[in-house]
C-alpha cells in the first residue's frame, strides 16, 4: 500500500497528466479521482490514453470523498480551487495547480484575478534557493505556472548573482494550446492555431506577470520589472521561453550567463543545461519534467539571452506538482518522474 492521493478536477488535460504520473509512481496509491460535468463518466472515455484506469470513473467534486487522501492535489480553476481548498480540513495536506494560493500581495491578486484574495501558500518551485525546506515543511503549496516556471528558472541564477539588472528584463514566451486548458474555445479550434503563431494578453496583462517579479524578487532581494509578452503555438504541448536582461557589468560579465546556469543547476536532477551552441526545444522535454536551458550573453546589445524549454504539463503543471508531493510525503524527490522526454 502506497500513500493514498486524489485528484480534483481529474477530467482537464493537467488532472489528466496527474493521473498519468499518478498511475506509475511506485509509493503512490490512487484515491477519489473527482470531476465536475464528467462526473460518472468512465476515465477512459475522457482520457483514452490511461488503459489502465479502464475500472476506473470519475466521482462527484465532494469534499468528503476528498478527506480520506493523506494528501489532495487541485487540478481546477483558481475560483473553484479556493472554495474546495476552504471546505477541506485545516490538517488537510494539499497541492494547488491553480493560481489560487501563488500571490502574496493583495494589490496584485485584484489587478489580475476578479474576486477575493485568498491569502499565499509555500510556493512551490523545488529548485529556488531554501524552497526544499519550505516545502517539505508544508501542509499546503502552491505549485508554480507553466510561463512562470520556465522563466523563473531560467533568470534566478542571473538575478541573484547580480550578473543582470532587475530594472530591465523582456519575455516572450511561446506555449502549447493545452496550457489554455480543455474548455472548448474558437480561438482554440486547430483550424485557427495550426500554421499560426499569435501573441495574446499583451502589454503586462498576463497572470503570470506579479509571479514571476514575486519570486524572482524574493530570491534576489529586489523585485524585476518584467516586459512579458505570451504567444499561442500550433503544439499541444511544451513551453518556449526567450528571456532577456540588461547585463550589469560594463564590458561584459566575469563569469558568462551559461557559467551562471551551470553553477546554480549543477545538482539539479531536473534543469539541463545543454553543451555550447544547443538550444533548447520543446520537442525534446515532451512527457518529461525536464527543463532544458542555455544562455549568451549578446556583447552588441549589452544583454544577457537565456532560453528555457519544458512540457508545460509535466514541469509547467502536474510533473511539478508529483515533485512537491515527494518532498512533502519524505519520498524521493524524482519518484515517478523522468528527466528524460519522448521523441521523436
Amino acid at each position: 500500500m502506497g500513500v493514498r492521493v486524489a485528484v480534483a478536477g481529474a477530467s482537464g488535460y493537467a488532472g489528466g497528466e496527474l493521473l498519468r504520473l499518478i498511475s506509475a509512481h511506485p509509493d503512490l496509491e490512487l484515491g477519489a479521482v473527482t470531476a465536475g460535468t464528467n462526473a460518472g463518466a468512465a476515465v477512459t472515455d475522457v482520457h483514452p490514453h490511461l488503459a489502465g484506469l479502464t475500472d476506473r470513473t470519475f466521482d462527484e467534486l465532494d469534499p468528503d470523498r476528498l478527506t480520506a487522501a493523506d494528501l489532495v492535489f487541485l487540478a481546477l480553476p483558481h475560483d473553484e480551487s479556493a472554495a474546495l481548498a476552504a471546505a477541506l480540513p485545516a490538517s488537510q495536506a494539499i497541492i494547488d495547480l491553480s493560481a489560487s494560493f501563488r500571490l502574496d500581495d493583495r494589490a496584485d491578486w485584484e489587478k489580475f484575478y476578479k474576486g477575493l484574495h485568498n491569502g499565499r501558500w509555500v510556493y512551490g518551485l523545488p529548485e529556488l534557493p531554501g524552497a526544499r525546506q519550505r516545502i517539505r515543511s508544508a501542509t499546503r503549496v502552491a505549485a508554480p505556472g507553466c510561463h512562470a516556471t520556465a522563466a523563473i528558472l531560467a533568470l534566478a541564477p542571473l538575478l541573484t548573482s547580480g550578473m543582470a539588472e532587475p530594472g530591465d528584463v523582456v519575455i516572450v514566451s511561446a506555449s502549447g494550446t493545452s496550457g489554455a486548458g480543455r474548455a472548448p474555445a474558437q480561438s482554440l479550434l486547430a483550424s485557427e492555431v495550426m500554421g499560426s503563431v499569435a501573441a495574446y494578453q499583451v502589454g503586462g496583462v498576463h497572470r503570470h506577470t506579479p509571479e514571476m517579479e514575486q519570486a524572482l524578487g524574493e530570491a534576489s532581494g529586489i523585485r524585476p520589472v518584467i516586459s512579458f509578452t505570451p504567444m499561442l503555438a500550433p503544439m499541444p504541448r511544451g513551453i518556449l521561453a526567450t528571456c532577456t536582461a540588461r547585463l550589469a557589468t560594463a564590458g561584459g560579465p566575469p563569469v558568462s550567463p551559461r557559467q551562471a546556469l551551470v553553477s546554480a543547476y549543477a545538482d539539479e536532477p531536473f534543469i539541463h543545461v545543454l553543451p555550447e551552441g544547443r538550444w533548447p526545444g520543446t520537442g525534446a522535454t515532451t512527457g518529461s519534467n525536464a527543463v532544458h536551458l542555455q544562455a549568451a550573453a549578446d556583447a552588441h546589445a549589452g544583454r544577457a539571452v537565456v532560453i528555457a524549454a519544458l512540457d508545460n504539463l509535466v514541469k509547467g503543471a502536474a510533473g511539478q506538482a508529483v515533485q512537491i508531493a515527494n518532498l512533502m510525503l519524505g519520498l524521493p524527490e524524482t519518484a515517478g518522474l523522468t528527466a528524460h522526454g519522448v521523441a521523436p
